[in-house]
């Protein structure tokens, strides 16, 4: 307790002479002028701009049970077959996620393809931890007859049956 109490002795200490250094800093120097010479103007003066306080942002709590990140999550069909991990989330102009891209096929990253699946196809039901998988409502053979994901490229979407909706191109 005795070196808390010496610890804020010395910084009370430091504030002190350091506050005295920076009042010292803007007094301006003593004039060295004759004794009835005009005081030098007042600096200009700049009108204050009131700061506006910033709301205080909002604060929303999620339960741990009730939310949980999806990037490197195992994707498996409904039928129970390994179909890959997301790797990426799709998201358009507006910030709305479209569709996920999958690491699908080959074996430790070696031969695997990327292939981008509409948000609409997955279920998260059954995440509750980390080891949980999301179920893809496609197929294996469907997922391996789409077209790979390139970066840069028009984004081919694969959907569950009806699912998709088409992106709206605002010029």
């Amino acid at each position: 307790m005795r070196i808390i109490g010496r610890l804020l002795l010395s910084a009370m200490i430091v504030v002190g002479i350091t506050t005295v250094a920076l009042r010292a800093a803007d007094d301006p120097p003593a004039a060295q002028t004759e004794p009835n010479a005009p005081p030098p103007p007042p600096p200009p003066q700049v009108p204050a701009v009131p700061k506006e306080a910033a709301p205080p942002p909002s604060v929303t709590i999620i339960g741990a049970s009730d939310a949980h990140g999806v990037l490197g999550r195992d994707v498996r069909s409904t039928a129970d077959e390994a179909m890959g991990r997301i790797v990426d989330v799709i998201v358009d102009r507006d910030g709305k996620v479209r569709a996920a891209v999958i690491d699908f096929g080959g074996f430790l990253g070696v031969g695997s393809r990327k292939i981008v699946v509409d948000w609409g196809a997955l279920h998260f039901g059954r995440v509750a931890n980390k080891k949980d998988s999301i179920s893809l409502e496609l197929t294996k053979a469907q997922v391996a007859a789409a077209p790979e994901y390139k970066e840069d490229t028009p984004v081919v979407v694969l959907g569950a049956s009806g699912t998709l909706q088409p992106l709206q191109i605002m010029p």
